[in-house]
C-alpha cells in the first residue's frame, strides 16, 4: 500500500478519485508541527534551533498519521511546492521518521487534474532543504520580532500590543500616507475648454451641426501646465484674448493604435483585481482560489482543480496550456481571434520560481458558463475573471482608429482626440474600459464656429489612501512580502486594531496605530524601514536558492537588533495616554480619566488597580431614540469593528440601526431619516419607501 500525505482534506479527497484501490490518501489538515505559543521556542546561543511541538489540534492527526505510515510500503509527500509546502513535506517526514526506518518521495505538481498527478508520481524527489531553509528562517525571524518587541510595547505604550518584521511596514506605509494627507494644501487652477462645431451639407442640403469639445494646451507656442493658469483673472483674460479669434483645424494626425492584454494573473494581480472588479478582500481572494485549485466536482465531468497553484509570482506558461488555448480561440471565436505564435511573457521578478505558472485555468474548455452550476457565487466570479484574463492574454490586441486635432486660435493651441473601436480583439472576452469619442471629418486649415469658450475651477487633491489592491500594489513594487503573505499582512495589521477601513473600503490609522509607528519609526527604524525590509526578503530568497546559509542571515540581523532593544528599555518613557475628564466613577466616585488601549479609547477609573471600572466612550448623533423616546441614538461597533447605531439605554431597549440617523424624521411615516453610504437620505422604516431624490453632499 502506498499512502499519499497532502495538506487539505479536500485535495485528498479529489486526488484519491485520480488512483487505484493500492493508494490511500490522507491530509495533515495543514501545520503539523510549529513554535510553541507560550514561549519563545527559538535557542539563540545553539544557532537559532528551533523547537517545534505538535500543536493539541494536530495531535489526532499525528497520531492517525503514523498508524497508516506503519502500514504502508512507501509514504508519498504530495503537499503544496512553495516553501510553506516544502516545510510541510519535511516536518511530516521528520515526525514520521521517513528516510529512517520508511522511505518516502516528495513530489510536486501545479494543477490538481488525473494527468499532473499521474505525471508528478513518474518524477518523484527528495525535500528541498533550501526551500525549507528559507520558510523555517522567515519563521524564527518573525519569532524573533514578534516576541522581542511585543513586550516592549506592553511595557512603554499598553499592554496587548504586537509588533510584527512585515506587518509594521505595512501599518507605517499607511501613516505615513495618511500624514501625507493632512499635510496637503489644494491649489487653486483652471481650465478651459472651446465647445467648436463644423458645418457640413447632407445630400439633401440641410446643415448638420457636429459639436466637440477642444482643451486649451498652448500659448505662444508653449506648453500650458495643469496648474499653469492659476486664478480665476488668469483664465477671464485668455478669454478675453480669444474675442473675436478664427478657430482654424491646423494639424490632423490619424494613425492606428494596439490596446495589448493583460498578461495572465500571479498572487498579486489576481488580488489586486478581485478587490478592484468584485470588491473581493485579499484574504477572500486567496480562499477561493484555494477552493478552485483543490478541486470541485462536475456531475458528470468528473472532479478536480479548476485553476493551477494560486501562489506564485511567475509569468510562466506551459506549452500544452498554450497549444489547447490555441486550438480553442479558434474554435469559439475563429481565426482572426487566434495569434500564429502563442504569447510568451517575460517573468519580472528576479526570485519568482520559473517552474512554477501563471495563475491559469486547468481546462480551457471548462468555460465559466459552463460550470457555474457547481460553483458558488463567489467561486464562479473569481473562476469566470481568471478563466476570461487567461484566454485574453492568449488573443490579438484591441485596434482603434486614433485621431488627434490641433485647433489654433490667435496665439493659442486647443486639442481635440478621439478613437474609434476598428477591431475587438482580446476586448471580446476580457473587456476593459476605452473611452471612445468620435469627432467630425475635418480638414486641414477647415476654419470652425466657436459656440461658446467654458472655463473650470480646479484643485489638486491629496495623494489618495490605500486600498487592499494599491497597498498589495506598493508592497510588491518594494520587494516586501511574497505571494503567500500579502493577505496575511492585511489581515494582521486588521486584527490588531492598528488600522481600519473607512466606508469607501480605504486604509487610516488608528490613533494607537499613528502611537506604535512612531515609537517604532524613532526607536527601531530598521524595523519598519522599507529598503532593509526588502533586503531582508532578499535574503530569505538566497537562502531558497542556496546562495546564503539562513543562521548567518538571522545572525546578522538579530545581534545588532538585541543591542539596541536593550538600550531603549533604558531610553524609551512610557507613554502618558491618560487624559482626565470631569466624569466620576460609579463604583468608588473617583473620577473617570480616558485611556487608549489596543481597540481605542475608553473610561477607566484612575483608582486602578483598586477599582478596575471601565464604560465605552460612545458617540451621540443627536437623535432621539423613536422606541423609548428616552435614549439617544449613539454610534457603536461590532467586535469586527463595523459601525452600527442604537439606542443608549441598551440592553433595555434594543433599538438598532445600520445606516446613520439624520436626527430629521421621515414626513410619511414620522420614522428616522437615515444616510447610506451613499449619501442617499431614506426611511429607516423598511415599510415605506421615502426617499430623498437629491442626496445630501
Amino acid at each position: 500500500m502506498y499512502l499519499v500525505i497532502v495538506e487539505s482534506p479536500t485535495k485528498s479527497r479529489i486526488i484519491s478519485k485520480f488512483l487505484s484501490r493500492d493508494y490511500k490518501v490522507l491530509s495533515s489538515y495543514g501545520h503539523i508541527r510549529d513554535l510553541p505559543k507560550s514561549e519563545l521556542g527559538v535557542d539563540i546561543e545553539r544557532n537559532f534551533k528551533p523547537k517545534y511541538v505538535i500543536p493539541a489540534k494536530a495531535r489526532k492527526i499525528v497520531k492517525q498519521l503514523k498508524e497508516s505510515t506503519q502500514k504502508a510500503d512507501l509514504i508519498i509527500l504530495a503537499v503544496d511546492s512553495d516553501r510553506e509546502g516544502e516545510a510541510i513535506a519535511w516536518h511530516l517526514a521528520q515526525i514520521l521518521n521517513l528516510n529512517g526506518k520508511k522511505p518516502y518521495q516528495r513530489i510536486v505538481f501545479h494543477e490538481i487534474t488525473k494527468k499532473a498527478i499521474e505525471e508528478a508520481l513518474k518524477n518523484p524527489r527528495k525535500i528541498d532543504l533550501k526551500l525549507v531553509n528559507a520558510q523555517q528562517a522567515r519563521r524564527i525571524l518573525d519569532r524573533l520580532v514578534g516576541y522581542k518587541l511585543s513586550p516592549f510595547l506592553w511595557k512603554k505604550v499598553v499592554r496587548g500590543l504586537s509588533a510584527g518584521r512585515v506587518q509594521s511596514v505595512a501599518v507605517r506605509l499607511i501613516v505615513d500616507r495618511e500624514r501625507e494627507i493632512e499635510k496637503f494644501k489644494p491649489e487653486e487652477y483652471w481650465s478651459i475648454e472651446a465647445k467648436l462645431q463644423q458645418r457640413t451639407a447632407n445630400s439633401e442640403q440641410r446643415t448638420v451641426k457636429n459639436e466637440f469639445l477642444a482643451k486649451l494646451i498652448k500659448q505662444n507656442g508653449q506648453t500650458i501646465p495643469k496648474l499653469g493658469i492659476k486664478t480665476k483673472e488668469a483664465a477671464d483674460k485668455i478669454l478675453k484674448d480669444l474675442e473675436e479669434a478664427e478657430y482654424k483645424a491646423v494639424d490632423i494626425l490619424k494613425k492606428e493604435i494596439k490596446k495589448y492584454p493583460l498578461p495572465p494573473f500571479i498572487t498579486s494581480a489576481l488580488q489586486q483585481e478581485a478587490a478592484q472588479k468584485l470588491r473581493f478582500s485579499a484574504k477572500q481572494t486567496m480562499r477561493l482560489a484555494q477552493q478552485l485549485y483543490e478541486g470541485v466536482e462536475l456531475g458528470k465531468k468528473g472532479s478536480g482543480g479548476l485553476i493551477t497553484y494560486h501562489r506564485t509570482d511567475s509569468l510562466n506558461l506551459s506549452t500544452e496550456a498554450l497549444k489547447a488555448t490555441q486550438t480553442f480561440i479558434k474554435n469559439q471565436f475563429g481565426r482572426s481571434y487566434a495569434l500564429e505564435a502563442p504569447r510568451v511573457y517575460k517573468t519580472k521578478s528576479k526570485t519568482a520560481q520559473e517552474a512554477h505558472e501563471a495563475i491559469r485555468p486547468t481546462q480551457v474548455n471548462y468555460q465559466p458558463e459552463n460550470i457555474k452550476q457547481y460553483l458558488d457565487k463567489q467561486q464562479y466570479k473569481l473562476y469566470d475573471l481568471i478563466w476570461r484574463r487567461f484566454i485574453a492574454c492568449q488573443m490579438p490586441p484591441a485596434i482603434f482608429d486614433s485621431t488627434v486635432i490641433n485647433i489654433q486660435a490667435k496665439n493659442y493651441t486647443f486639442r481635440t482626440a478621439g478613437q474609434i473601436l476598428k477591431f475587438d480583439g482580446f476586448l471580446k472576452v476580457y473587456p476593459m474600459k476605452f473611452s471612445e469619442a468620435i469627432l467630425p471629418s475635418l480638414t486641414k486649415d477647415e476654419i470652425l464656429e466657436l459656440i461658446k469658450l467654458i472655463k473650470e475651477q480646479h484643485f489638486t487633491q491629496p495623494p489618495a489612501r490605500y486600498s487592499e489592491a494599491t497597498l498589495i500594489k506598493t508592497l510588491e513594487e518594494h520587494g516586501i512580502g511574497r505571494p503567500s503573505t500579502y493577505a496575511p499582512i492585511i489581515s494582521t495589521i486588521l486584527d490588531r486594531g492598528y488600522v481600519e477601513k473607512n466606508e469607501q473600503r480605504k486604509f487610516f490609522p488608528a490613533e494607537i496605530g499613528f502611537i506604535v509607528n512612531d515609537l517604532l519609526v524613532e526607536n527601531f527604524p530598521e524595523i519598519v524601514d522599507v529598503n532593509f525590509t526588502a533586503q531582508m526578503e532578499n535574503n530569505l530568497d538566497k537562502v531558497a536558492t542556496g546562495e546564503k546559509e539562513w543562521v548567518p542571515v538571522l545572525r546578522d540581523f538579530y545581534k545588532p537588533f538585541e543591542e539596541n532593544l536593550s538600550k531603549k528599555y533604558q531610553e524609551v518613557e512610557k507613554k502618558k495616554l491618560e487624559e482626565p475628564t470631569d466624569k466620576k466613577c460609579p463604583k468608588c466616585g473617583l473620577p473617570l480619566v480616558i485611556k487608549l488601549g489596543r481597540f481605542g479609547k475608553f473610561y477607566a477609573c484612575s483608582g486602578f488597580p483598586e477599582c478596575k471600572h471601565t464604560e465605552p466612550i460612545v458617540i451621540s448623533t443627536g437623535a432621539v431614540c423613536p422606541k423609548c423616546v428616552e435614549g439617544d441614538i449613539i454610534e457603536r461597533k461590532t467586535k469586527k469593528g463595523k459601525v452600527f447605531y442604537s439606542c443608549s439605554r441598551w440592553p433595555k431597549c434594543d433599538f438598532a440601526l445600520w445606516d446613520k440617523p439624520t436626527g430629521e424624521k421621515c414626513p410619511k411615516c414620522e420614522s428616522l431619516l437615515v444616510q447610506e453610504k451613499n449619501n442617499k437620505i431614506k426611511c429607516s422604516n423598511k415599510e415605506c419607501r421615502y426617499a430623498q431624490i437629491k442626496a445630501r453632499p
